[in-house]
């Protein structure tokens, strides 16, 4: 019965830590690329240039 609750803690630890640590990789990706457009244009050429 031990296992069953070792393993319970294991699954809802995962489920919460999960999402928190995708959050924070897309916020530190959202910051990088923040540093390197900054207006629309530029945004826009970045954005053609990956269609290539």
């Amino acid at each position: 019965m031990a296992a069953v609750g070792v393993t319970a803690v294991v699954v809802l630890a995962l489920g919460v830590l999960a999402p928190l640590v995708l959050y924070w990789l897309v916020r530190a990706e959202r910051a990088r690329d923040a540093e390197r457009v900054t207006d629309f244009e530029a945004a826009e050429r970045t954005a053609r240039r990956d269609e290539k």
